[in-house]
């Protein structure tokens, strides 16, 4: 399929997504008939029915017919009923990645935000900048940002913002007119056969940037450097440590942790920035972002005010609260690059003493990074981990959670198996301390055990106060 032409009803699978129900609610604001389908009920899924979807619970057969077009995710698979009932009403399927590339093919300036890690923060942080610019744009985010009540933004622009991930190559289906790599590092081995066939993949997706488009790539990250000189356009280039366009110096924290820099490109100052999240990571992701909103001739006063009203994503050291002088923090990090930042983004925050409550995501993340994971956790001072967050994958018996503790504690000696997330939570009310801080961290369902740690660090409270 080349268009949307012709297509006036759309039926998405797996429609709760964070990107497919992004992608509903882009076709529904388009005037398109929208209905969809989930396993379960969420919030997600009301916000699409309040505004016009039909969406039923769960999958059945007869939920497709009347459609011109059938949307599935990467997740679903073939043999799923209503792809099975497309194929027989010879209604034309397509997956979430191609039908993203379609939509985007729409717009003349694609901007596509790739790279093993930070890709939600900076795509998001390019949106905000956009969007105060006045410039209109479409954005798509794989998380949520509350400057636009979520995670996307219909505009009317020539302007569409997304993420790029590069799993299974999904980015290769879309239209970057300018995109970026933040970095290239081994994930996503359940697909790549290893960091070659990863970067395979990085070579493609920056050859789709049209030769007077451009390539913004940090230049401390190596991999990402060799994929920019194969690049057949405009290349941009930041970073912290090598030789880069656009660079930070005079970088301090306040007592929060939130850097402030002076910004140069090819030498020259352009001004002082400052960002209201911490982590030394964060100011590389608006390096990034700095450079794609020059390049699209934003002024610098728009920038730095724009990326100092940003105040993060959904699950990316989010505060969660605090209780007895004990701050939970929920973060997404389940890469051991990403434990790392965060954990060292932890060191310039408020605290005592650092909690980690880990979650691995996946088994095949877990076996192919096992020694990486073992060696994450040096910036915490005590550490949980849990049971491994299946995900897509079914546990063949190669990798153990005991083993990855053992291996912690034989480098680091601050970690604990604990399979429950009551008894987690039990644990930390009775052994943290005023002033430190916790953080439930991983890519599955860990994000609930803070509020479970909150309730019952607040009945901890009133049980003192009664005795």
């Amino acid at each position: 399929m080349t268009s949307l032409d012709n297509i006036k009803n759309i039926h998405f699978v797996g429609i709760g997504g964070i990107s497919m129900s992004g992608l509903a609610e882009i076709m529904l604001n388009a005037g398109y008939t929208v209905t969809g389908s989930d396993i379960n009920h969420s919030n997600i899924i009301d916000k699409l029915i309040k505004k016009g979807a039909v969406i039923s619970i769960p999958h059945a057969p007869q939920n497709v017919e009347g459609s011109h077009l059938v949307v599935y995710t990467a997740a679903v698979k073939q043999d799923n009923p209503e792809l099975a009932r497309a194929r027989e009403l010879a209604i034309p399927t397509i997956d979430r990645a191609a039908f993203l590339g379609l939509i985007m093919k729409k717009h003349h300036y694609g901007i596509a935000i790739s790279g093993s890690h930070g890709k939600t923060t900076t795509t998001s942080m390019v949106s905000l900048i956009f969007k105060n610019a006045m410039l209109d744009p479409t954005i798509l985010l794989g998380g949520e940002l509350d400057a636009i009540q979520g995670n996307v933004m219909v505009g009317k622009s020539e302007y569409f913002i997304t993420e790029a991930c590069e799993y299974v190559e999904s980015f290769l289906k879309f239209y970057p007119y300018v995109a970026a790599i933040l970095n290239i590092e081994e994930d996503h081995l359940d697909y790549f056969r290893d960091i070659d066939h990863i970067m395979s993949a990085f070579y493609k997706f920056a050859s789709l940037v049209p030769q007077d488009g451009a390539l913004v790539v940090c230049a401390d990250n190596e991999n990402a450097m060799k994929v920019a000189a194969t690049a057949n356009c405009n290349i941009i280039t930041y970073g912290l440590q090598a030789q880069a366009d656009y660079t930070a110096d005079n970088i301090r924290f306040d007592n929060l942790g939130h850097p402030s820099f002076d910004v140069y490109c090819k030498g020259s100052r352009i001004g002082e920035f400052s960002l209201s999240i911490p982590g030394r990571h964060n100011i590389l992701n608006s390096l990034a972002s700095i450079a794609v909103a020059s390049n699209a001739g934003i002024d610098i006063g728009i920038i730095q005010s724009s990326l100092l009203q940003f105040r993060g994503t959904y699950r990316r050291f989010d505060i969660k609260g605090t209780e007895n002088s004990i701050t939970v923090i929920d973060d997404y990090a389940h890469h051991p690059t990403e434990i790392k930042a965060t954990l060292d983004a932890a060191k310039q925050y408020p605290h005592k003493r650092v909690w980690c409550v880990f979650q691995p995501h996946t088994y095949s993340r877990t076996k192919t990074l096992f020694k990486d994971f073992t060696q994450a956790f040096f910036n915490a001072d005590r550490v949980v981990i849990t049971d491994i967050y299946a995900a897509r994958e079914k546990d063949n018996g190669e990798v153990r959670i005991v083993d990855l503790v053992d291996e912690v504690n034989n480098n680091s000696s601050n970690a604990t198996y604990m399979k429950d997330f009551g008894d987690i939570a039990d644990f930390i009310v009775k052994e943290a301390q005023p002033g430190d801080i916790v953080f439930t961290m991983g890519a599955g369902d860990i994000y609930k055990l803070g509020q479970i740690i909150l309730d019952k660090l607040k009945q901890d409270a009133y049980a003192s106060c009664a005795s």
